[in-house]
């Protein structure tokens, strides 16, 4: 369970650190939101703030979950990481339908994987 745990915090902070390069103006928006832009605008760099925070939210559940912390109870903690398992498959499927080839070659696959990490950890711890 720790491994698994391990690898979803890994892609959460390689995430992470994604989010806050794309808010402080590097050229990586052809990754995310869907991939018109190469320095994203205002909006979307507040955007990328807020997935910052929502990913250091899915790391507390993932801990939590994984029992190496105990920071969210029952039944809070159950119904949070299936809303998030729900949450990284359909942003999976997002990621397939974007017009960005980058998009689509490298963030589907780490939602899938992300949400693969949420649905084994939710399933067995």
């Amino acid at each position: 369970m720790p491994a698994f745990a391990i690898t979803g915090l890994i892609l959460l902070a390689v995430l992470a650190a994604l989010q806050i390069a794309l808010a402080a103006g590097a050229p990586l928006g052809r990754f995310v939101w869907g991939g018109q832009h190469d320095v994203l605008p205002r909006n979307l760099r507040i955007g990328s703030v807020v997935a910052v925070l929502i990913y250091a939210v899915f790391a507390l559940f993932l801990l939590s979950k994984a029992g190496l912390v105990s920071i969210i109870g029952e039944p809070l903690l159950t119904i949070g990481m299936w809303v998030i398992v729900v949450y990284l498959a359909l942003g999976s499927v997002l990621n397939l339908l974007s017009r960005s080839k980058f998009e689509r070659l490298v963030m589907t696959p780490t939602a899938l994987l992300l949400g693969v990490v949420f649905l084994v950890v939710t399933l067995t711890a």
